[in-house]
């Protein structure tokens, strides 16, 4: 496959990511987008409620030890067999499954100080997915407090936070400064934005048999959490600015903050299901280009 597959592989399995990934400046789009892809993969396992609890945890576990020792004869096999049994209902994440030798092939490809942020961190996403797949029961996954909500919130988006700041940093000695001000913050910034997605796809997931949102918590508690979350973020994204990091590291951190708000007041106003629409979101995206051209604050 040519190297472009990737980016066709991301636009098919993201909306948000496929729209920030490639304003990011070299090698850290390529990077990222890897990254993604394997987040992505493991995400899929996870989500398929169709299997077994017994059988996704064993395909995560496949899936980590693919990263940890790989083997491309290995990966093949798996990935035929993945796609034999229908892990992805949704065509984009089946295709992916299709071509997880091949993002695997990129993703060693990279060099050894991006692989192993990625890696680590991957892993440690893919063990907790695992850790939450073994709690389902007869198909069901309920949370029942804001600790557990944020337990899950920082396996599934909080460490994809810290290992984005690695790659953010990696090379980079004129924000290294910056280090230790964005791994206190980097976890709250992805939980804030799984909490706004959680939020939004409330109703489907529970048709699902997801029920992420605690009973036992009243709903204007997440929806102020998920607001201290992204102003957190935008604490992140204003450091960045004003450290001088590349515009594109800008960019890409506060365009998915900006449809979270967005996304946030509209789940509020008319409830779960609520989408920020195409147009709406291309407007934010030009407001965000023309405030970066004049040099002012991204968020």
């Amino acid at each position: 496959m040519k190297t472009a597959s990737l980016d066709d592989l991301l636009e098919k399995t993201s909306r948000t990511f496929a729209l920030s990934i490639p304003v990011l400046p070299e090698p850290t789009r390529r990077e990222v987008m890897i990254a993604y892809l394997l987040f992505r993969i493991a995400d899929t396992f996870e989500d398929a409620a169709h299997w077994p609890p017994d059988a996704r945890t064993a395909a995560l576990a496949d899936f980590n030890a693919l990263l940890r020792s790989y083997s491309r004869d290995k990966a093949e096999t798996l990935s035929r067999d993945w796609v034999r049994r229908e892990v992805a209902r949704h065509p984009g994440y089946q295709e992916l499954m299709a071509e997880v030798p091949f993002v695997l092939d990129s993703f060693f490809a990279l060099s050894p100080g991006a692989v192993d942020p990625i890696r680590i961190h991957v892993i440690r996403s893919a063990d907790g997915m695992a850790s939450i797949v073994s709690r389902t029961r007869d198909g069901h996954l309920t949370l029942h407090s804001i600790p557990q909500l944020k337990d899950y919130c920082y396996i599934v988006a909080g460490i994809v936070g810290e290992m984005l700041t690695e790659l953010f940093l990696l090379d980079r000695p004129g924000i290294a400064s910056l280090a230790p001000f964005l791994r206190e913050r980097a976890a709250t910034f992805g939980e804030a934005l799984q909490l706004v997605n959680i939020l939004k796809d409330s109703a489907v997931d529970a048709e699902e048999g997801r029920r992420y949102l605690p009973a036992e918590v009243p709903k204007a508690e997440v929806f102020a959490l998920a607001r201290r979350d992204l102003g957190v973020a935008g604490d992140y994204i204003r450091a960045l600015q004003q450290t001088g990091a590349p515009r594109g590291l800008v960019e890409f951190t506060a365009l998915p903050v900006l449809l979270a708000w967005a996304a946030l007041e509209r789940v509020e106003k008319h409830g779960p299901g609520s989408k920020v629409s195409r147009p709406e979101v291309f407007l934010i995206t030009q407001r965000l280009k023309r405030a970066l051209d004049r040099g002012e604050p991204a968020v």
